[in-house]
């Protein structure tokens, strides 16, 4: 796979020896077992992989070259580039200037942007109405688009069933950029709505078997799904595609439901299905479906806590606190900061956002045993100064570079 050009500053030597060597042992990625950093009083396991995938350190690649590229021009994001804090906020402090925030309201005037300003796009792409209305301002924004390319292929699969005749089911947040970006490229070529859930998906279902009146489907979905969908007509015959942080186990899950509705509904087999459901399996994000697998081999160790590191509002990074915290007590961070002493910790909670501080966090066995993963847009480093900090509150625990050593060798 492609290697990308990514300030320094976000690379760990510890993370890429262990990642390079674990690579090396395991060609095909079918061992999802932790790394063991055995510091004596404590013991890291790491994920078998976490941190940046290939669209986040595209997009990042991207956009630091064009800053480096285009000295005295004015230069915006769309939106945050991923979500990861330091991330932006290292743009801002090189003068990138954000047009809007996450939710999609404007933070610059787009009446004030000309056609010699650049205008980078995020790793979670764009809506069409957006695309075009920054074309019309003369922006050209291919050479400074860094939309995942496996955002990209949700699109594209979702326009090749389109051409089929099916309607298409988007499973994500209705908020999310990405979300928002998938729907709109979806809407252009088919029917589409926005399930959030499992929940929602079982309330889908009954509209698709008439349970429901198709009368009450436009209140029930409110705000997500396109102009003039009929769930009488439209639910006939779908497929499912995702925001590709969403729980990939959750997506699978609602495709299988659904798919199983129609069969029941229609009286259709494994041969027959296809007439009225599209297989869209391959629209999972590998990056996504390893760093949740590497979550779940990791709860397999016996250990005391889980650290998950990444952003507040990094979707792909609160659904990996979502795994841990079902198994085991985890806490969400930012950064070796939010660790605030061996006493405090500054924990996020993923559902609600809200902030608190957790006393008395760290095991008091010994060997301590923390599980550590972070998300797909967490640097590396990050991951690191969680680990150095930990192992200050250990006295006698063997320091990094002999670690370090031992990977290298």
């Amino acid at each position: 796979m492609k290697s990308f050009n990514v300030p320094v500053t976000y690379r760990s030597e510890l993370i890429s020896a262990i990642k390079q060597k674990r690579k090396g042992e395991d060609k095909m990625k079918k061992d999802f077992s932790p790394t063991l950093l055995d510091f004596g009083p404590l013991q890291i396991y790491l994920a078998r992989h976490f941190g940046f995938c290939y669209g986040v350190e595209n997009a990042i690649e991207i956009a630091f070259r064009t800053v480096d590229e285009h000295a005295g021009k004015r230069i915006f994001l769309l939106s945050e580039m991923i979500h990861n804090p330091f991330v932006n906020d290292d743009l801002k402090q090189r003068g990138v200037q954000f047009l809007m925030n996450t939710k999609g309201e404007h933070l610059v005037d787009m009446a004030t942007l000309t056609g010699d300003d650049i205008v980078i796009i995020p790793a979670f792409g764009t809506t069409l109405d957006m695309e075009e209305k920054l074309r019309n301002i003369g922006i050209r924004i291919e050479k400074y688009d860094t939309t995942c390319p496996f955002v990209e292929k949700v699109w594209n699969r979702s326009e090749q069933i389109a051409r089929k005749g099916y309607s298409v089911i988007v499973h994500g947040k209705p908020s999310h950029e990405e979300t928002r970006a998938t729907f709109s490229h979806s809407a252009a070529n088919a029917p589409t709505v926005v399930v959030t859930d499992m929940e929602e998906a079982v309330i889908l279902a009954r509209y698709i078997t008439g349970e429901y009146p198709a009368s009450g489907f436009h209140a029930a979905f409110k705000g997500r799904y396109t102009d003039g969908f009929d769930a009488e007509r439209d639910l006939g015959r779908i497929g499912v595609v995702n925001q590709t942080t969403m729980l990939a186990s959750d997506t699978q899950a609602i495709a299988d439901y659904l798919k199983r509705v129609i069969m029941d509904h229609h009286g259709l087999d494994e041969t027959s299905i296809s007439e009225r459901f599209a297989d869209t399996r391959d629209t999972l994000c590998y990056a996504t479906l390893d760093n949740q697998s590497a979550v779940t081999g990791m709860l397999a160790v016996e250990a005391d806590i889980a650290i998950v590191v990444g952003g507040r509002n990094s979707s792909n990074t609160s659904h990996l606190v979502e795994l841990c915290e079902a198994r085991i007590p985890t806490y969400f961070i930012r950064s070796e900061a939010d660790i605030l002493s061996s006493e405090e910790l500054a924990d996020c909670n993923w559902r609600t956002m809200e902030e608190r501080v957790v006393r008395n966090y760290l095991p008091t066995s010994e060997p301590a045993r923390v599980l550590v993963t972070s998300g797909a847009s967490c640097p590396d480093s990050m991951v690191e100064g969680v680990i150095r900090k930990l192992t200050g509150f250990y006295p006698g625990s063997r320091n990094m570079e002999d670690i370090l050593r031992a990977w290298q060798d």
